[in-house]
């Protein structure tokens, strides 16, 4: 093997790698903490069901849009201009209003995440992260940096959150029970947990990641699949081993403050689960969650831009990612919400948004194979795509009034 040929292999693995976390940090982000703790302390194991709901639903929807987006060699707003003129300047409004809610989440997820670590007030906290976010960005070897931290961030939650949800000891059977025969179904709270986990800019952070790493074609599709199926696989567990932790709590009669203005849901459970350690633990899980969600949210939101300025160079992309979060900071400072009603208001919103760019993608597939070079999509993937997609919509129009009443708006 050849030096070259060694070093596009350790560079294609490490993009493959850095996508496959980029896509579960972003759908273990804040949001999905402190949706999972709300949701748990509410509902019980009955929430188990939403949990596998969402796990099914990213299924069809990343495999969807990671080949999709592979074959095309087009990110997705430039995709959906080509297949239907104008509808990619929707998306991308769409998405990048979304990416702003969902980053003002993050940015009150990592105030939170200090909050629990250091006891720092959560709006120094805030301020702070996404500081240190627009300092990553600002810096010459952005792409390294992210795809490095997005990596050990990503393994140091996984690792705290397995320990958590031993200590706290779930009640195993019932919640096994419960995915598949719930007590109750919410769909309020499906589309808030789908949208938190694969809603808005989170459909397409790994697919566009492997783009700008030039992982692209049919001769790449299979290495791609496998990528995006270990992503789902990542995130999937991980769900669930934090809603077990959070229910080992809830269970075990620990009342959960879900409503105050300081309220910390997912703090609480750990703080009951492990102590002081598990506060703290918590808080390190949090602040990693968020500040890749940050990086994410804002990485993927901003190569929606391309779709109005086609010749942007990466030093442009960055500087517009780094206005991005100061955007998204200043809304945080300005706004009175609660940072876990915001974080809940968000997962909930880009579940609205989380079918129109589905839709798009759909009709690529069944209907534009020239736009794939001719490739012969799978039918049966295109079927339970078309399914999905009415079934997010669905939950969507039954969802909206629910979602806003987040924010008190409705």
């Amino acid at each position: 093997m050849t030096t070259t040929t060694l070093e596009f292999t350790k560079t294609r693995r490490a993009s493959l790698v850095a996508a496959i976390f980029m896509m579960a940090t972003s759908a273990i982000g804040p949001g999905f903490i402190t949706q999972t703790a709300t949701f748990t302390a509410k509902m019980g194991a009955a929430f188990a069901f939403g949990i596998l709901a969402s796990i099914l639903i990213d299924f069809v929807v990343q495999l969807n849009i990671w080949r999709i987006v592979t074959l095309t060699r087009m990110r997705a707003a430039e995709l959906a201009n080509k297949a239907i003129p104008g509808s990619g300047y929707v998306l991308a409004i769409l998405v990048i209003f979304g990416g702003v809610v969902f980053n003002v989440g993050n940015i009150a997820g990592a105030g939170l995440g200090l909050n629990a670590l250091m006891g720092l007030d959560p709006k120094w906290g805030g301020g702070l992260s996404a500081l240190l976010a627009i300092g990553i960005f600002s810096s010459h070897r952005a792409g390294l940096a992210v795809d490095k931290l997005i990596v050990w961030l990503g393994l140091l939650m996984i690792g705290l959150t397995v320990f958590v949800a031993f200590a706290s000891n779930p009640p195993l059977g019932q919640a096994l029970y419960q995915t598949v025969m719930p007590d109750q179904i919410n769909f309020a709270t499906i589309t808030t947990i789908v949208g938190g986990t694969v809603g808005g800019y989170i459909t397409y952070a790994g697919a566009h990641r492997l783009l700008d790493r030039g992982t692209t074609g049919e001769e790449n599709l299979e290495v791609v699949t496998r990528a995006a199926l270990s992503g789902i696989l990542v995130t999937g567990l991980m769900r669930y081993v934090l809603f077990l932790a959070i229910l080992g709590v809830v269970a075990s009669g620990v009342v959960i403050d879900i409503s105050g203005q300081g309220a910390n849901p997912a703090a609480q459970a750990f703080q009951a689960a492990a102590g002081q350690f598990g506060l703290r633990a918590f808080g390190l899980i949090l602040w990693a969650a968020a500040i890749t969600s940050v990086i994410g949210a804002a990485y993927t939101s901003i190569s929606f831009i391309s779709v109005f300025k086609p010749n942007i160079t990466e030093q442009g992309r960055n500087r517009a990612t780094t206005v991005f979060i100061a955007i998204s900071l200043l809304v945080y400072m300005l706004m009175g919400t609660a940072p876990s009603a915001l974080l809940l208001f968000a997962g909930g919103f880009n579940g609205l948004v989380l079918p129109i760019g589905l839709s798009l993608f759909i009709y690529v597939g069944w209907r534009r194979s020239d736009m794939m070079g001719g490739y012969h999509y799978p039918r049966w993937l295109l079927v339970l795509g078309a399914l999905t997609c009415l079934l997010t919509w669905y939950m969507a129009i039954k969802s909206i009034g629910p979602i806003f009443a987040f924010l008190n708006v409705v």
